[in-house]
Protein backbone atom coordinates (compact mmCIF):
# COMPACT_ATOMS: atom_id res chain seq x y z
CA UNK A 1 0.00 0.00 0.00
CA UNK A 2 1.22 3.73 -0.65
CA UNK A 3 2.20 5.34 2.66
CA UNK A 4 -0.66 7.67 4.01
CA UNK A 5 1.62 10.38 4.61
CA UNK A 6 2.34 11.90 1.81
CA UNK A 7 0.35 14.74 1.20
CA UNK A 8 -1.21 14.48 -2.25
CA UNK A 9 -4.45 13.15 -3.34
CA UNK A 10 -4.79 10.54 -6.10
CA UNK A 11 -7.91 9.80 -7.77
CA UNK A 12 -7.16 6.51 -9.75
CA UNK A 13 -10.38 6.33 -12.06
CA UNK A 14 -14.08 7.41 -11.61
CA UNK A 15 -15.75 7.82 -8.29
CA UNK A 16 -16.83 5.69 -6.19
CA UNK A 17 -14.75 2.58 -7.50
CA UNK A 18 -15.87 -1.29 -7.83
CA UNK A 19 -15.17 -2.22 -4.76
CA UNK A 20 -16.42 1.23 -2.84
CA UNK A 21 -19.46 0.60 -4.96
CA UNK A 22 -20.24 -3.15 -3.63
CA UNK A 23 -20.11 -1.41 -0.32
CA UNK A 24 -22.15 1.18 -0.84
CA UNK A 25 -24.86 -1.56 -2.16
CA UNK A 26 -24.33 -3.67 0.96
CA UNK A 27 -24.97 -0.30 3.38
CA UNK A 28 -28.14 0.21 1.57
CA UNK A 29 -29.37 -2.67 2.62
CA UNK A 30 -29.05 -2.47 5.96
CA UNK A 31 -28.45 1.19 7.16
CA UNK A 32 -30.65 3.93 8.66
CA UNK A 33 -31.86 6.08 6.14
CA UNK A 34 -31.98 8.58 8.61
CA UNK A 35 -28.15 8.99 7.91
CA UNK A 36 -26.41 11.96 6.28
CA UNK A 37 -24.03 11.15 3.20
CA UNK A 38 -22.54 13.88 1.62
CA UNK A 39 -20.72 11.67 -1.33
CA UNK A 40 -20.12 7.94 -1.75
CA UNK A 41 -17.01 7.71 0.39
CA UNK A 42 -16.01 4.27 1.89
CA UNK A 43 -13.23 5.19 3.84
CA UNK A 44 -10.77 2.40 4.00
CA UNK A 45 -7.94 3.72 6.50
CA UNK A 46 -6.89 7.52 7.57
CA UNK A 47 -3.52 8.97 8.75
CA UNK A 48 -3.00 12.19 9.69
CA UNK A 49 -5.07 14.63 7.13
CA UNK A 50 -5.13 11.89 4.62
CA UNK A 51 -8.06 9.42 4.27
CA UNK A 52 -7.60 6.09 1.31
CA UNK A 53 -11.04 4.52 0.17
CA UNK A 54 -11.73 0.84 -0.58
CA UNK A 55 -10.11 1.60 -4.31
CA UNK A 56 -6.73 2.62 -3.49
CA UNK A 57 -8.17 6.54 -3.86
CA UNK A 58 -6.79 8.93 -1.62
CA UNK A 59 -8.21 12.22 -0.43
CA UNK A 60 -7.18 15.40 1.57
CA UNK A 61 -9.58 15.28 4.65
CA UNK A 62 -10.53 18.63 5.53
CA UNK A 63 -13.47 17.55 7.77
CA UNK A 64 -12.18 15.69 10.36
CA UNK A 65 -14.51 13.40 10.44
CA UNK A 66 -16.67 16.41 11.52
CA UNK A 67 -14.17 18.11 14.05
CA UNK A 68 -13.48 15.16 15.87
CA UNK A 69 -9.94 13.69 14.60
CA UNK A 70 -8.37 17.01 15.74
CA UNK A 71 -4.68 15.49 15.96
CA UNK A 72 -5.14 13.50 12.97
CA UNK A 73 -6.44 10.33 11.91
CA UNK A 74 -4.69 7.82 14.00
CA UNK A 75 -1.72 9.66 15.65
CA UNK A 76 1.01 7.07 16.51
CA UNK A 77 0.73 8.69 19.91
CA UNK A 78 -3.18 8.26 20.72
CA UNK A 79 -2.79 4.63 19.10
CA UNK A 80 0.09 3.60 21.45
CA UNK A 81 -2.15 5.26 24.48
CA UNK A 82 -5.01 3.37 23.44
CA UNK A 83 -2.93 -0.01 22.93
CA UNK A 84 -1.06 0.63 26.29
CA UNK A 85 -4.80 0.91 28.19
CA UNK A 86 -6.62 -1.23 26.66
CA UNK A 87 -4.09 -3.92 27.75
CA UNK A 88 -4.03 -3.09 31.38
CA UNK A 89 -8.19 -2.09 31.61
CA UNK A 90 -11.09 -1.34 29.26
CA UNK A 91 -13.80 -0.86 31.01
CA UNK A 92 -14.85 -0.94 34.49
CA UNK A 93 -18.11 1.91 35.07
CA UNK A 94 -17.05 5.06 36.50
CA UNK A 95 -20.22 5.21 37.60
CA UNK A 96 -19.89 2.47 40.06
CA UNK A 97 -16.28 1.93 40.35
CA UNK A 98 -12.61 4.38 40.11
CA UNK A 99 -10.17 4.14 38.10
CA UNK A 100 -7.17 6.51 37.65
CA UNK A 101 -7.28 7.73 33.86
CA UNK A 102 -11.07 9.13 34.74
CA UNK A 103 -9.66 10.52 37.56
CA UNK A 104 -6.65 12.06 35.31
CA UNK A 105 -8.65 13.72 32.33
CA UNK A 106 -11.00 15.04 35.60
CA UNK A 107 -8.15 16.92 36.68
CA UNK A 108 -6.86 18.42 33.11
CA UNK A 109 -10.19 19.46 32.17
CA UNK A 110 -11.03 21.19 35.14
CA UNK A 111 -7.64 23.22 35.03
CA UNK A 112 -8.02 23.52 31.01
CA UNK A 113 -11.63 25.36 30.40
CA UNK A 114 -11.71 28.95 31.62
CA UNK A 115 -12.38 29.87 34.93
CA UNK A 116 -10.56 30.27 38.03
CA UNK A 117 -12.70 28.61 40.20
CA UNK A 118 -13.38 24.93 41.56
CA UNK A 119 -14.81 22.52 39.14
CA UNK A 120 -16.21 19.00 39.05
CA UNK A 121 -16.76 16.49 35.51
CA UNK A 122 -19.06 14.41 34.79
CA UNK A 123 -18.53 12.17 31.83
CA UNK A 124 -20.31 10.83 28.93
CA UNK A 125 -20.15 8.84 25.52
CA UNK A 126 -21.53 12.12 22.95
CA UNK A 127 -21.89 15.71 22.55
CA UNK A 128 -25.59 15.43 23.15
CA UNK A 129 -25.57 13.24 26.54
CA UNK A 130 -23.10 16.12 27.28
CA UNK A 131 -26.38 18.54 26.07
CA UNK A 132 -28.65 16.66 28.16
CA UNK A 133 -26.53 16.38 31.35
CA UNK A 134 -26.03 20.42 31.38
CA UNK A 135 -29.72 20.46 30.71
CA UNK A 136 -30.66 18.37 33.39
CA UNK A 137 -28.23 19.97 35.95
CA UNK A 138 -28.69 23.18 35.27
CA UNK A 139 -32.29 22.67 36.11
CA UNK A 140 -32.13 20.64 39.35
CA UNK A 141 -29.66 23.31 40.40
CA UNK A 142 -31.51 26.36 40.02
CA UNK A 143 -34.86 24.80 40.37
CA UNK A 144 -36.30 26.48 37.59
CA UNK A 145 -38.00 25.11 34.40
CA UNK A 146 -37.27 27.59 31.51
CA UNK A 147 -33.90 27.62 29.12
CA UNK A 148 -32.96 30.01 26.84
CA UNK A 149 -31.05 28.62 23.49
CA UNK A 150 -30.53 30.37 20.02
CA UNK A 151 -32.11 29.98 16.66
CA UNK A 152 -29.41 28.39 14.17
CA UNK A 153 -28.26 26.01 17.19
CA UNK A 154 -27.01 23.04 16.90
CA UNK A 155 -27.15 21.18 20.33
CA UNK A 156 -27.88 17.31 19.46
CA UNK A 157 -30.65 14.99 18.08
CA UNK A 158 -32.08 13.14 21.44
CA UNK A 159 -34.96 14.70 23.19
CA UNK A 160 -33.48 17.55 25.95
CA UNK A 161 -31.09 18.60 23.17
CA UNK A 162 -33.16 18.66 19.91
CA UNK A 163 -35.48 20.69 22.38
CA UNK A 164 -32.29 23.69 22.60
CA UNK A 165 -31.93 23.09 18.55
CA UNK A 166 -33.22 25.18 15.94
CA UNK A 167 -30.84 24.06 13.06
CA UNK A 168 -33.01 23.00 10.19
CA UNK A 169 -36.39 21.66 10.17
CA UNK A 170 -35.82 18.51 9.60
CA UNK A 171 -34.14 17.65 12.85
CA UNK A 172 -37.46 18.60 14.46
CA UNK A 173 -40.53 17.53 11.78
CA UNK A 174 -42.51 14.14 13.24
CA UNK A 175 -40.63 14.30 16.40
CA UNK A 176 -43.28 16.31 18.60
CA UNK A 177 -43.90 17.48 21.68
CA UNK A 178 -40.34 17.96 22.61
CA UNK A 179 -39.53 18.62 26.45
CA UNK A 180 -41.14 22.35 26.84
CA UNK A 181 -39.78 24.94 28.62
CA UNK A 182 -36.88 26.15 25.75
CA UNK A 183 -37.48 29.46 24.17
CA UNK A 184 -34.73 31.09 21.45
CA UNK A 185 -33.74 34.24 20.64
CA UNK A 186 -31.71 35.25 17.92
CA UNK A 187 -27.86 34.54 18.18
CA UNK A 188 -25.61 37.50 17.88
CA UNK A 189 -28.85 39.76 19.81
CA UNK A 190 -28.58 40.78 23.46
CA UNK A 191 -31.61 42.40 22.63
CA UNK A 192 -33.42 39.51 21.77
CA UNK A 193 -32.77 37.83 25.03
CA UNK A 194 -33.64 40.94 26.68
CA UNK A 195 -36.81 40.48 25.11
CA UNK A 196 -37.23 36.91 26.46
CA UNK A 197 -36.23 37.43 29.90
CA UNK A 198 -38.70 40.40 30.02
CA UNK A 199 -41.73 38.59 28.62
CA UNK A 200 -42.17 34.85 28.07
CA UNK A 201 -38.69 33.70 30.15
CA UNK A 202 -38.17 36.22 33.32
CA UNK A 203 -35.26 35.56 35.63
CA UNK A 204 -36.95 34.15 38.58
CA UNK A 205 -37.89 31.25 36.01
CA UNK A 206 -35.24 30.55 33.98
CA UNK A 207 -32.38 28.42 34.45
CA UNK A 208 -30.07 28.74 31.88
CA UNK A 209 -28.74 30.37 28.47
CA UNK A 210 -27.33 27.68 26.40
CA UNK A 211 -24.79 29.41 23.42
CA UNK A 212 -22.27 27.96 21.04
CA UNK A 213 -19.88 30.30 21.35
CA UNK A 214 -19.47 29.94 17.00
CA UNK A 215 -22.28 28.66 15.71
CA UNK A 216 -21.25 25.42 14.12
CA UNK A 217 -24.12 23.73 12.17
CA UNK A 218 -25.66 26.94 11.90
CA UNK A 219 -23.03 27.95 9.56
CA UNK A 220 -19.71 28.32 11.32
CA UNK A 221 -21.23 32.25 12.40
CA UNK A 222 -19.30 34.23 14.26
CA UNK A 223 -20.71 36.54 17.36
CA UNK A 224 -19.65 39.83 17.43
CA UNK A 225 -17.28 40.78 20.17
CA UNK A 226 -19.64 42.21 22.70
CA UNK A 227 -22.63 38.98 22.58
CA UNK A 228 -20.52 36.35 25.26
CA UNK A 229 -19.12 39.29 27.37
CA UNK A 230 -23.09 40.67 27.24
CA UNK A 231 -24.41 37.24 27.77
CA UNK A 232 -22.18 36.72 30.54
CA UNK A 233 -23.25 39.83 31.79
CA UNK A 234 -26.73 38.96 32.28
CA UNK A 235 -26.32 35.68 33.67
CA UNK A 236 -24.49 37.15 36.47
CA UNK A 237 -27.39 40.03 36.87
CA UNK A 238 -29.94 37.65 37.15
CA UNK A 239 -28.10 34.46 38.74
CA UNK A 240 -28.76 32.26 35.32
CA UNK A 241 -26.45 29.73 34.53
CA UNK A 242 -24.18 30.50 31.48
CA UNK A 243 -23.90 26.97 29.44
CA UNK A 244 -21.25 27.19 26.94
CA UNK A 245 -21.56 24.53 23.98
CA UNK A 246 -17.95 23.91 22.73
CA UNK A 247 -18.46 20.77 21.46
CA UNK A 248 -17.35 21.74 17.64
CA UNK A 249 -15.45 24.56 18.83
CA UNK A 250 -13.32 23.17 21.63
CA UNK A 251 -10.15 21.18 22.06
CA UNK A 252 -7.89 24.22 19.60
CA UNK A 253 -9.91 24.16 16.90
CA UNK A 254 -10.07 27.65 16.89
CA UNK A 255 -6.35 28.67 17.48
CA UNK A 256 -7.10 28.77 21.31
CA UNK A 257 -7.71 25.56 23.50
CA UNK A 258 -11.33 26.75 23.71
CA UNK A 259 -13.24 29.30 21.54
CA UNK A 260 -14.82 31.20 24.46
CA UNK A 261 -11.17 32.49 25.27
CA UNK A 262 -11.54 34.48 21.95
CA UNK A 263 -13.69 36.90 24.15
CA UNK A 264 -12.34 36.11 27.53
CA UNK A 265 -15.43 34.66 29.12
CA UNK A 266 -16.31 31.62 31.21
CA UNK A 267 -19.17 29.05 31.73
CA UNK A 268 -21.11 28.45 35.00
CA UNK A 269 -21.08 24.88 32.77
CA UNK A 270 -18.99 23.95 29.95
CA UNK A 271 -20.38 20.73 27.10
CA UNK A 272 -17.52 18.95 25.45
CA UNK A 273 -17.22 16.27 22.92
CA UNK A 274 -16.02 15.60 19.28
CA UNK A 275 -12.58 16.98 19.81
CA UNK A 276 -11.71 15.56 23.13
CA UNK A 277 -10.57 11.80 22.17
CA UNK A 278 -9.72 12.24 18.61
CA UNK A 279 -12.46 10.07 17.60
CA UNK A 280 -13.53 7.99 20.42
CA UNK A 281 -16.78 8.26 21.75
CA UNK A 282 -16.51 10.46 24.49
CA UNK A 283 -18.12 13.29 26.24
CA UNK A 284 -18.39 15.76 29.16
CA UNK A 285 -19.55 18.99 31.16
CA UNK A 286 -17.03 20.62 33.17
CA UNK A 287 -19.27 22.96 35.99
CA UNK A 288 -18.38 24.78 39.03
CA UNK A 289 -18.21 23.00 41.76
CA UNK A 290 -20.86 24.60 43.62
CA UNK A 291 -22.62 24.10 40.37
CA UNK A 292 -22.54 20.23 40.22
CA UNK A 293 -24.40 19.91 43.41
CA UNK A 294 -27.04 16.87 42.07
CA UNK A 295 -27.25 13.83 44.74
CA UNK A 296 -25.88 10.87 44.06
CA UNK A 297 -27.70 8.42 41.32
CA UNK A 298 -29.63 11.63 40.02
CA UNK A 299 -27.88 11.11 36.58
CA UNK A 300 -25.18 8.25 35.63
CA UNK A 301 -23.70 6.71 32.59
CA UNK A 302 -22.27 2.87 32.13
CA UNK A 303 -19.59 3.91 29.07
CA UNK A 304 -19.10 7.71 30.22
CA UNK A 305 -15.31 7.97 30.66
CA UNK A 306 -14.61 4.97 29.43
CA UNK A 307 -10.36 4.28 30.74
CA UNK A 308 -9.36 3.73 26.92
CA UNK A 309 -11.07 6.76 25.66
CA UNK A 310 -9.74 8.78 28.39
CA UNK A 311 -6.46 7.33 27.84
CA UNK A 312 -6.80 9.04 24.11
CA UNK A 313 -8.08 12.05 25.90
CA UNK A 314 -5.08 12.74 28.01
CA UNK A 315 -2.67 12.04 24.83
CA UNK A 316 -4.57 14.17 22.39
CA UNK A 317 -4.93 16.79 24.97
CA UNK A 318 -0.73 17.21 25.57
CA UNK A 319 -0.51 16.58 21.69
CA UNK A 320 -2.83 20.15 21.37
CA UNK A 321 -1.44 22.09 24.17
CA UNK A 322 2.58 21.39 22.88
CA UNK A 323 2.08 21.61 19.23
CA UNK A 324 -1.45 21.64 17.44
CA UNK A 325 -3.35 24.20 19.19
CA UNK A 326 -0.47 26.94 17.81
CA UNK A 327 -0.35 25.35 14.37
CA UNK A 328 -4.38 25.56 13.94
CA UNK A 329 -4.05 29.77 14.39
CA UNK A 330 -1.25 29.23 12.24
CA UNK A 331 -2.78 27.36 9.14
CA UNK A 332 -6.14 28.91 9.98
CA UNK A 333 -4.47 32.17 9.31
CA UNK A 334 -2.96 31.13 5.99
CA UNK A 335 -6.34 28.98 4.77
CA UNK A 336 -8.28 32.16 5.58
CA UNK A 337 -6.04 34.39 3.35
CA UNK A 338 -5.87 31.96 0.65
CA UNK A 339 -9.38 31.51 0.19
CA UNK A 340 -11.02 35.27 0.49
CA UNK A 341 -7.69 35.38 -2.61
CA UNK A 342 -9.11 32.61 -4.67
CA UNK A 343 -12.94 34.17 -3.77
CA UNK A 344 -12.97 37.88 -3.56
CA UNK A 345 -13.86 38.26 -7.37
CA UNK A 346 -16.46 35.31 -7.16
CA UNK A 347 -20.42 37.15 -7.23
CA UNK A 348 -21.30 33.90 -5.67
CA UNK A 349 -18.99 33.58 -2.58
CA UNK A 350 -21.32 36.20 0.43
CA UNK A 351 -18.25 35.78 3.12
CA UNK A 352 -15.03 33.58 3.99
CA UNK A 353 -15.19 34.03 7.93
CA UNK A 354 -13.22 31.57 10.53
CA UNK A 355 -11.23 31.61 13.22
CA UNK A 356 -8.27 28.57 13.60
CA UNK A 357 -9.35 25.78 11.18
CA UNK A 358 -13.47 26.77 11.43
CA UNK A 359 -13.66 28.75 9.15
CA UNK A 360 -16.89 29.22 6.85
CA UNK A 361 -17.33 30.02 2.84
CA UNK A 362 -21.23 31.27 2.65
CA UNK A 363 -22.19 30.95 -0.97
CA UNK A 364 -24.96 33.19 -2.22
CA UNK A 365 -27.47 33.25 -5.24
CA UNK A 366 -27.51 36.15 -8.13
CA UNK A 367 -29.61 37.98 -6.03
CA UNK A 368 -28.00 37.94 -2.42
CA UNK A 369 -30.47 34.48 -1.44
CA UNK A 370 -28.68 31.40 0.29
CA UNK A 371 -27.67 29.10 -2.15
CA UNK A 372 -27.04 25.43 -0.72
CA UNK A 373 -27.33 23.82 -4.46
CA UNK A 374 -24.74 25.58 -5.70
CA UNK A 375 -22.47 24.95 -2.37
CA UNK A 376 -23.48 20.99 -2.76
CA UNK A 377 -22.04 21.28 -6.32
CA UNK A 378 -18.75 22.50 -5.15
CA UNK A 379 -18.65 20.16 -2.44
CA UNK A 380 -19.31 17.43 -5.03
CA UNK A 381 -17.05 19.11 -7.37
CA UNK A 382 -14.08 18.54 -4.47
CA UNK A 383 -14.68 15.22 -3.54
CA UNK A 384 -14.11 14.63 -7.41
CA UNK A 385 -10.90 16.08 -7.35
CA UNK A 386 -9.69 14.56 -3.80
CA UNK A 387 -10.61 16.88 -1.32
CA UNK A 388 -13.25 16.24 1.33
CA UNK A 389 -15.37 19.04 2.76
CA UNK A 390 -18.88 19.50 4.70
CA UNK A 391 -21.66 21.57 4.60
CA UNK A 392 -23.14 23.21 7.37
CA UNK A 393 -25.89 26.47 7.85
CA UNK A 394 -28.06 27.35 4.93
CA UNK A 395 -25.42 27.76 1.96
CA UNK A 396 -22.10 27.60 3.83
CA UNK A 397 -19.45 25.22 3.44
CA UNK A 398 -16.97 24.49 6.22
CA UNK A 399 -13.64 23.82 6.55
CA UNK A 400 -12.28 21.64 9.71
CA UNK A 401 -9.49 19.75 8.99
CA UNK A 402 -6.61 18.05 11.75
CA UNK A 403 -4.92 20.60 13.48
CA UNK A 404 -1.91 18.96 12.06
CA UNK A 405 -2.78 20.18 8.59
CA UNK A 406 0.57 20.92 6.99
CA UNK A 407 1.52 24.40 4.98
CA UNK A 408 1.83 22.35 1.67
CA UNK A 409 -1.86 20.51 2.80
CA UNK A 410 -2.93 24.00 2.84
CA UNK A 411 -1.76 25.41 -0.53
CA UNK A 412 -2.96 21.63 -2.24
CA UNK A 413 -6.74 22.37 -0.76
CA UNK A 414 -6.74 25.69 -2.00
CA UNK A 415 -5.74 24.58 -5.30
CA UNK A 416 -8.03 22.09 -5.35
CA UNK A 417 -11.03 24.08 -3.87
CA UNK A 418 -10.39 26.60 -6.69
CA UNK A 419 -10.18 23.53 -9.23
CA UNK A 420 -13.84 22.80 -7.42
CA UNK A 421 -15.01 26.54 -8.17
CA UNK A 422 -13.97 26.54 -12.02
CA UNK A 423 -15.42 23.22 -12.56
CA UNK A 424 -18.90 24.34 -11.31
CA UNK A 425 -18.87 27.48 -13.59
CA UNK A 426 -18.33 30.58 -10.93
CA UNK A 427 -19.45 33.59 -12.20
CA UNK A 428 -17.05 36.88 -11.40
CA UNK A 429 -18.39 39.85 -9.20
CA UNK A 430 -19.47 43.03 -11.81
CA UNK A 431 -17.44 46.04 -11.52
CA UNK A 432 -18.92 49.33 -9.83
Amino acid sequence: MVALHRDEPRILGPLPGPRSKAWLERDGRVMSPSYTRAYPLVVRRARGAMVEDMDGNRFLDYTAGIAVTNVGHSHPRVVEAIARQSRRLIHMSGTDFYYAPQVRLAERLAEATPGAFPKRVFFTNSGTESVEAALKLSRIHTGRPKVIAFLRSFHGRTYGALSLTASRPVHRRGFSPLPSGVHHARFNDLESVRALLKTVCPPEDTAAIFVEPIQGEGGYVIPDDDFLPGLRALCDEHKILLVLDEIQSGFGRTGKLFASEHWGVAGDIVCLAKGIANGLPLGAIVARADVMDWPSGSHASTFGGNPVACAAALASLRLIEKKYRRNAAERGEQLVEGLRRLTSHLAIVREVRGKGLMIGVEFQDEVGEPAPELRDRVIDAAFHRGLLLLPCGPSTLRFCPPLCLTERQVEIGLELFGKALDGVGSPKRTAR
